[in-house]
């Protein structure tokens, strides 16, 4: 299975104030041990949403609204892909995580990821080989 594993936004992210180097280092190690056991796909933090823009659909519309939001609690600081066995060990994973905002609380929340299997006779035959070889293409992005 995978997980996204979401970094909520704090003041201090969206604020722009970046990683301490002792907070570098300590998620350094983290994503070395999520590497080792196989567990992390990709990972990255976000820029504030004030470099942000957001594009609401309302019929064929397309309305851009740029950044910054207004709901700290509710934007994302960085994620995570992994894959686990379970939710339990995804969970088990994040207990482990380094505090993502030291000096005040924060969340880190985890979503499974829909797989092709998940989607049942909808996702028909040529609609699977054509999330295949979009899948292939990514990978062979990611690499380069």
């Amino acid at each position: 299975m995978r997980f996204m594993v979401i970094v909520k936004a704090s003041k201090d992210s969206e604020a722009g104030v970046l990683p301490s180097e002792k907070l570098l280092a300590e998620m350094g190690q983290f994503n070395e041990e999520l590497t080792k056991a196989g567990v992390m796909l990709a990972g990255e933090g976000l820029q504030a949403s004030s470099k942000g823009a957001r594009v609401r659909f309302s019929g064929t519309k397309r309305i851009v609204i740029d950044g910054p939001f207004a709901e700290t609690k509710e934007l994302v600081a960085g994620f995570w892909l992994w894959k686990c066995a379970s939710l339990k060990e995804a969970i088990e994973w994040v207990k482990r995580c380094p505090h993502p905002m030291p000096g005040e609380d924060s969340e880190i929340e985890i979503r499974q990821v829909f797989e092709a299997e998940d989607f049942g006779d909808a996702l028909n035959p040529e609609l699977r080989a054509q999330e295949e070889r979009q899948r292939v293409i990514s990978e062979k992005r990611l690499k380069s």
